[in-house]
């Protein structure tokens, strides 16, 4: 079945917009204590799926894609004890630049024996996109961290290619004030390295989910990369790693999940529950 996404929209201005949020914990509750906006960047309410200890969010940006010129700025905290979960209700979308850079950027905080989970679903980069990607992670010396990407290059079920184009990314990772993960990149549409053994190798989804704040045990490794042959499972002292390079936006949401599922108990100490909007 080919994959009928809407069309590019036609936009004139290009869009600013902002999204703060804090996560306090209230006795035996996570709390979303604080909720600033400007521009189209919102939250429904807070979701209890799994009881009062884990506030479920899901952020939504109204336009449905990002153009050329846009920015977005979110900025997520969660304080001492709180656990939060944050989603998104489909695929971001970003369509050609126009000539115009577009810009999201994301920070999180996680306080002393705080946990969070950053688990929006896939990103699109159409045909001739231009977007940087940057996001920084501080954690306290106890805090919990699970988070999660996968980076679609042009739509394969449309028969469209990521040929022209630029996506730069960037993350940190930081603990104590210690930097453990520095990631970079910048890729360009139709260039060699989406060829490269040592890039992309053809592919044209890749996935990476990272959890941080603890030190894997040889079991839970061996569990991970016993799912499936196309995950690679690494890590360090106190940071896991598993990517998804292949050509299946579809099997790299499901193996991702399945690692998620197999790597939160270990690591947040529960069960995985699923946000339900993932089954919509």
């Amino acid at each position: 079945m080919r994959d009928h996404q809407p069309a590019q929209p036609l936009v004139d201005a290009p869009w600013r917009a902002s999204l703060v949020l804090g996560f306090a914990r209230h006795g035996a509750a996570t709390r979303l204590v604080r909720r600033e906006h400007s521009g189209p960047l919102r939250v429904q309410k807070a979701f209890y799926p799994e009881g009062d200890a884990v506030c479920h969010t899901i952020l939504v940006h109204p336009p449905g894609g990002i153009v050329g010129g846009d920015q977005l700025a979110i900025d997520i905290a969660a304080e001492a004890g709180a656990h939060a979960l944050l989603t998104t209700p489909g695929a971001a979308k970003w369509y050609r630049a126009n000539g115009k850079l577009a810009r999201q950027q994301v920070r999180i905080a996680v306080g002393q024996d705080a946990h969070l989970e950053w688990l929006p679903q896939e990103t699109i980069f159409y045909d001739d996109t231009d977007a940087h990607l940057v996001q920084e992670v501080d954690l306290a010396g106890n805090a919990r961290y699970i988070g999660c990407d996968i980076l679609c290059f042009g739509r394969r079920a449309s028969g469209e290619q990521f040929a022209r184009g630029r996506v730069r990314q960037q993350l940190q990772v930081r603990q104590d004030g210690r930097l453990l993960w520095w990631d970079q990149g910048v890729l360009h549409g139709g260039s060699n390295a989406m060829h490269s053994q040592h890039v992309l190798a053809g592919a044209n989804v890749c996935a990476t989910l990272l959890a941080v704040g603890r030190a894997p045990d040889a079991g839970l490794v061996a569990q991970l990369r016993a799912l499936d042959p196309a995950l690679g499972v690494s890590h360090l002292k106190s940071l896991l790693v598993v990517r998804y390079l292949g050509l299946d936006a579809e099997q790299a949401r499901r193996l991702m999940a399945q690692a998620w599922h197999a790597l939160r108990p270990a690591w947040m100490g529960l069960p995985a529950a699923q946000p339900r909007i993932w089954n919509t």
